[in-house]
């Protein structure tokens, strides 16, 4: 499932501050009457947090029968309760019932893993785990990563994992045998040519940049995995270096990226767009925002290619569908995911998450791509033939553009 592009609950727009003694003075005013007025506060603060730019409601829920049937549930169950999950199982079947598969709840440790997901943050060894040849291969090993002290190389092919064969396991299953917690050890058999060789390596807590740059020539490559904190500045250093060596053109490859935060996306937009509309967002039909590029777009009129496919989603769409509209990149690759929703993460009691649909986006020539993606300008497919081989035809095709 694609990542969403959260964002902060609550948080005003840059553009729309309130002062300090404003703000003091009115939570003051909330406080005083809902003194007078006893138990009205819930009402008195969904009428004034508008004025601030933060949505709220006063609504309550009828929980009667939730009640009910926890009372009969704990008289007559044969067995343990265990309260807090009963209580997570009731708010995750609330917010299931809306109907939307973007809109989640998450108790503390599945919110703990989206944060960490969303971070790059993952325990294990520290490597890239693909097919080739239909077998599990290591395809990147990280800088500064277990996997990388232990000498694990690039094409190195699993035979077993804790003493379990995997020669019939797909690249997904034998990543999940080797991630772990931290400072457990993972014990791993590994073919590199004609030879077999042994690694014990202790798990740690690793991170993977989301952007990673190179220069080929006269051409600039940008592999973005997601949309985080850092991905606007990463995206920008390598920016500035390929102006820096005169790049003729650059290939972003979004390929594999379900997305991330909406401002990033906007950041990397602003690298080609100066100063253009990136995305229109919508709520019950009506426009509710509208985020552009800033100026001084330092790849703007540099010949660009994007590499999209089925995976590529949200933000990633954001930023392919913008650069498409704006003419200011070739699409390449195969259609994208087609998820055309802006979700908003707010934070819950005990560290749970709400993931909240807020709003549909729109292209810059006002379209939304929900379920029908973004056709790129050259289609070009990869096979299963094509990673068994370690085949890329998607990026011999962007560059032979160049």
């Amino acid at each position: 499932m694609p990542d969403d592009e959260p964002r902060v609950a609550n948080a005003p727009k840059k553009d729309d501050k309130v002062s300090k003694p404003t703000l003091l003075l009115s939570i003051a005013l909330v406080a005083v009457v809902a003194f007078v007025a006893g138990t009205r506060s819930d009402q008195l603060y969904a009428a004034i947090a508008p004025v601030f730019g933060i949505k709220a409601s006063a609504d309550t829920l009828d929980t009667a029968v939730l009640q009910q049937a926890f009372r009969e549930l704990k008289a007559n169950y044969d067995g343990t309760l265990d309260a807090g999950k009963l209580t997570d199982g009731a708010a995750r079947g609330m917010v299931t019932a809306a109907g939307d598969k973007y809109t989640v709840f998450m108790d503390k440790d599945e919110a703990e893993q989206f944060n960490k997901d969303l971070r790059g943050e993952i325990s294990g060894i520290g490597c890239e785990i693909g097919v080739r040849g239909d077998r599990a291969t290591v395809l990147r090993v990280l800088d500064d990563s277990p996997a990388e002290a232990a000498g694990v190389r690039p094409g190195d092919v699993f035979v077993s994992v804790n003493g379990e064969s995997v020669d019939a396991m797909d690249a997904t299953t034998v990543a999940s045998k080797v991630r772990g917690e931290k400072d457990t050890t993972v014990k791993l058999t590994m073919q590199r040519g004609e030879e077999q060789k042994e690694f014990t390596i202790t798990r740690a807590q690793v991170t993977d940049a989301s952007v990673r740059w190179s220069i080929d020539g006269d051409i600039g490559t940008i592999t973005m995995s997601r949309f985080d904190d850092d991905t606007g500045k990463l995206a920008n250093q390598a920016a500035a270096e390929f102006k820096a060596r005169s790049v003729k053109g650059v290939i972003l490859d979004l390929r594999g990226n379900g997305g991330g935060y909406l401002n990033a996306a906007v950041d990397v937009a602003g690298i080609w767009l100066d100063n253009k509309v990136v995305v229109t967002e919508k709520s019950n039909g009506k426009v509710t925002g509208t985020e552009k590029t800033g100026s001084g777009a330092p790849l703007a009129g540099v010949k660009t290619v994007v590499l999209v496919n089925g995976a590529s989603a949200s933000a990633s769409e954001i930023v392919a569908g913008a650069l498409q509209d704006h003419k200011a990149a070739i699409l390449v690759g195969e259609k994208t995911f087609g998820k055309g929703t802006v979700q908003k993460v707010v934070n819950l009691l005990d560290g749970r998450l709400l993931k909240v649909t807020i709003a549909r986006w729109y292209t810059p020539n006002g379209k939304n791509i929900t379920k029908e993606g973004i056709s790129p300008d050259k289609k070009v497919e990869l096979t299963s033939d094509d990673a068994n081989a370690g085949r890329d035809p998607q990026l011999e095709a962007a560059k032979g553009l160049f």
